[in-house]
């Protein structure tokens, strides 16, 4: 094992970019999400109402409507037909994330996920072991039954045991249920199955998959020929199948990311510390040599300047 390979996960990218460098995508998540749970916390916390409701449903300066389109369609299953309003909110939603990516919610919006995050630190540093992984389709199935139960209740179900929208109420009303709910998926990813709720349970990230299969935002490995194998943005992926096509890929291979799986939280270009990784979209055709075009330079060529 080389001594690179024994450093902590990003401490070479610390070391390389600074820790504002190697931390930029994850502290501008934070605040994203931040802002997005703060609109909602405004109002009844202060009184500002620029927002009102939740990330089911909400109404902006008393006049943009937006509905999560995840709701829509149980209303639609549960036979109930939403008013015009919920439709055009749901659409507008619906066109955004198609467009930038669905998992860009989980990474960007959703409240859980630094709940999520915050396990998965404490999991690595407790060295707890491995745990349950659930098959990738478990969340499609969880998908499909949520619709199932609310066809077959008349309800939008899964509003009954949204952590999202348990957490919002927690913050509003103080303790109850939801932070039991909460503290449940915490100790989930901690104790049974890392990263075990956004990765392999969640229905909204597996509906947000699906609505952003084709979108246009995506990282790309542009100048995956300079991976030294470090392997820490495996680490830090909470989606790590998605990074192997695009990284090992050869030279004819595209070096875009476009699993829908990727929540395009930008941790791979945060800890890479030869800067393999970048935004861009996926329409870019960028010459990316590949690894087999790597394997064949000379020791020389391979070395980083310093």
């Amino acid at each position: 094992m080389s001594e690179k390979t024994k450093l902590p996960i990003g401490a070479e990218a610390i070391a390389t970019k600074g820790w504002i460098g190697a931390h930029k995508w994850l502290l501008l998540r934070r605040l994203s999400q931040a802002f997005f749970l703060g609109l909602f916390l405004i109002g009844p916390w202060f009184g500002l109402w620029i927002v009102k409701g939740n990330l089911a449903g909400s109404l902006t300066l008393e006049t943009l409507p937006l509905t999560d389109p995840l709701v829509l369609l149980q209303s639609i299953v549960a036979r109930h037909w939403p008013e015009m309003t919920a439709i055009f909110g749901a659409l507008i939603v619906l066109a955004v994330y198609a467009l930038i990516g669905g998992r860009v919610y989980c990474s960007w919006v959703c409240p859980i996920n630094p709940v999520t995050d915050g396990a998965y630190w404490l999991h690595n540093k407790l060295g707890v072991p491995k745990g349950w992984q659930p098959k990738k389709s478990t969340r499609y199935w969880l998908l499909a039954m949520l619709l199932i139960v609310s066809a077959a209740t008349g309800t939008v179900a899964w509003e009954f045991v949204n952590p999202i929208t348990m957490l919002q109420r927690g913050l509003v009303f103080g303790m109850g249920f939801g932070w039991t709910l909460v503290l449940g998926i915490f100790l989930f990813d901690l104790f049974v199955s890392r990263r075990g709720w956004c990765s392999h349970l969640c229905p909204v990230g597996a509906f947000y998959g699906l609505v952003g299969n084709k979108a246009l935002l995506r990282v790309s490995a542009t100048n995956r020929a300079a991976c030294d194998d470090c392997m820490d943005c495996f680490a830090v992926c909470p989606e790590m199948h998605v990074i192997t096509p695009a990284l090992r890929g050869k030279t004819e291979d595209t070096p875009l990311i476009l699993s829908p799986d990727c929540t395009n939280c930008g941790r791979c270009i945060d800890v890479c510390s030869v800067d393999v990784f970048r935004f861009t979209n996926r329409f870019d055709k960028a010459p990316a040599p590949g690894r087999d075009e790597a394997a064949r330079k000379s020791p020389a060529q391979q070395t980083r300047a310093a």
